[in-house]
């Protein structure tokens, strides 16, 4: 293709629709049409990056090959389209104003007044186009954050509009995802709600050209139409987007209502070949129709809300359907475990994953939680803190370093097995200054890990400021914690297991980024396997 077409995702309404999943999906199909399509996210927040947010505040911060500290959302777009996302394809308000300041600084604007429009705007085009002008896309898909209307969306708003005029006819469309309520009293969808967000969109210069309308019931053909009429958009680009059993069904859906399809032809581009999604199907297919099950327990801090762990709770789905098991997590709140109730809030559980966090909260039954897997013979995967507080458990209570601990929640601590790398102990700012993106890792021949992965070079994505202290290693691997995984130019310990254990790894990187429909990830798919094989081998001797 000679020049790259642009979608924009717009959310009226509510947040909390699912333009990332809709987004994610559109693009699904566009790619198995084969279309090379990507996806950005344009997030209206001041924040930098969403890396020194509270996993409350904005769910997980996901994390690139490159290092971004990114949006959830790219999360979605990676697993759905199996293709790495990149710094580019996350733009904050944030880090918009601190570049147009950079420049004004420089002098680049030769004294002329900075304003919104044209200099904040300008700045939004420029990164909304790095993709597209890279060449190595037919169509870029931007999500804008927020819900129209929203003054933090105002300039994006403007920006998407110029851009449009610019772009010319068949080069740029809008989606938006609105929401049709369901009035129980009444008994009826009720689209005046659309119908008013489409009008504020209206008021800022941009026309929706499909319309994608949440809703937990069917929409007739009568209010598909009257929406077409009061909305201004054709009638075939009213699509519906009704309320699914999991995410994995929405690109199905979509197909079915064609939203591709209409997308293509306001593209002016062919859309003969019909999607390719056997392999998705097959996925689907083997999700819904398990032959086993477990249950998981997945000890964190932050589980009241469930997009905290999201790419692991994913990463799960996908492990889960490729051995044709559904696993069941159970999000147990690190902070209410005790040593008067650890065993009974963990009985029963045919796994154990220590999640990732930050800070010292939580920290003790996370290291309880370690102690009884470890004892119990219980599988185990313990990621970044997780596998942290795997070494200081080992510590304690094998080695007998009693107050073992990290430097990070005990700066006095006589045993920092875990402590701070020498180049981060000058750093003073908390944003993008860990150890970000993907780094290498060499797997010990013979390993479990090098048998999960069948392959002794790795690359996995890292956020952390914490390290394995190396000055510990020998003493644990006598001990039977043995580091099968280092960082072949610093030495890092990345992996660490028992052997004499069932199932216990621990990595120092996130293996959940990387786990996608396509590919799901090795590590979480050897994991499930194990847990598996557990449970079944116990029911086996229970019967004999």
């Amino acid at each position: 293709m000679s020049q790259t077409k642009y979608i924009f995702v717009t959310g009226g309404v509510t947040s909390s629709l699912g333009k990332g999943i809709i987004a994610a999906s559109l693009a699904k199909l566009l790619q198995a049409r084969g279309y090379r399509t990507t996806i950005q996210k344009l997030d209206p927040y001041i924040n930098v990056d969403p890396g020194t947010l509270n996993p409350y505040e904005h769910g997980e911060c996901y994390v690139t090959d490159d290092g971004a500290e990114t949006d959830l959302d790219l999360g979605h777009y990676e697993r759905f389209l199996n293709v790495n996302t990149s710094q580019a394809n996350n733009v904050t308000t944030g880090r918009i104003y601190q570049s147009v300041i950079e420049k004004e600084r420089k002098g680049e604007f030769l004294g002329k007044t900075v304003q919104v429009v044209p200099h904040i705007t300008n700045e939004i085009k420029e990164r909304i186009q790095i993709l597209g002008k890279s060449g190595d896309y037919d169509i870029v898909i931007t999500e804008i954050g927020g819900t129209v209307g929203d003054i933090e969306s105002l300039p994006y708003i403007e920006a998407v509009r110029q851009l449009l005029w610019e772009l010319g006819d068949n080069n740029g469309i809008v989606v938006h995802l609105t929401l049709v309520p369901f009035l129980s009293a009444a008994g009826e969808l009720k689209t005046k709600p659309t119908q008013h967000s489409v009008k504020t969109l209206m008021e800022s210069g941009i026309k929706a050209d499909i319309l994608v309308c949440r809703t937990e019931h069917e929409i007739s053909d009568d209010i598909k139409q009257k929406l077409a009429l009061f909305c201004n958009v054709k009638r075939e680009a009213v699509i519906q987007s009704i309320d699914a059993s999991t995410i994995y069904d929405v690109p199905i859906l979509m197909q079915k209502e064609g939203l591709d399809k209409v997308a293509l032809e306001k593209l002016d581009l062919t859309n003969e070949a019909e999607p390719s999604l056997d392999l998705w199907k097959q996925f689907l297919a083997k999700h819904k129709n398990p032959k086993h099950n477990v249950t998981i327990g997945l000890i964190g801090k932050y589980v009241e809300l469930q997009d905290s762990y999201k790419s692991i709770l994913e990463s799960f789905i996908h492990a889960g359907a490729a051995n044709e098991v559904k696993v069941e997590v159970k999000s147990i709140h690190s902070e209410h475990l005790s040593a008067n109730n650890v065993d009974e809030k963990l009985m029963g559980l045919d796994g154990i994953l220590v999640a990732p966090g930050f800070g010292e909260r939580g920290i003790e039954g996370k290291v309880m939680a370690v102690r009884y897997a470890r004892e119990n013979n219980v599988p185990f995967l313990g990621i970044c803190l997780g596998m942290q507080m795997a070494v200081i458990e080992f510590a304690r209570n094998v080695l007998g370093l009693e107050g073992a601990n990290s430097t990070e929640m005990n700066e006095q601590t006589t045993h920092p097995v875990i402590n701070l790398m020498e180049e981060q102990k000058l750093v003073t700012d908390m944003g993008g200054t860990m150890r970000l993106g993907a780094w290498d890792c060499q797997l010990k021949e013979g390993s479990l890990v090098h048998k999960v992965y069948g392959d002794t070079e790795i690359a996995e994505r890292h956020r952390h400021r914490f390290e394995f202290n190396n000055e510990y290693k020998t003493q644990m691997e006598e001990a039977g914690l043995l580091a099968t995984g280092l960082n072949p130019k610093t030495g890092l310990v990345e992996v660490i297991e028992i052997p004499a254990h069932p199932w216990f790894v621990g990595v120092q990187y996130h293996p959940e980024y990387k786990s996608t429909v396509a590919n799901p990830h090795p590590l979480f798919v050897g994991f499930v396997k194990a847990v598996l094989a557990q449970k079944q081998q116990q029911k086996n001797a229970s019967l004999a």
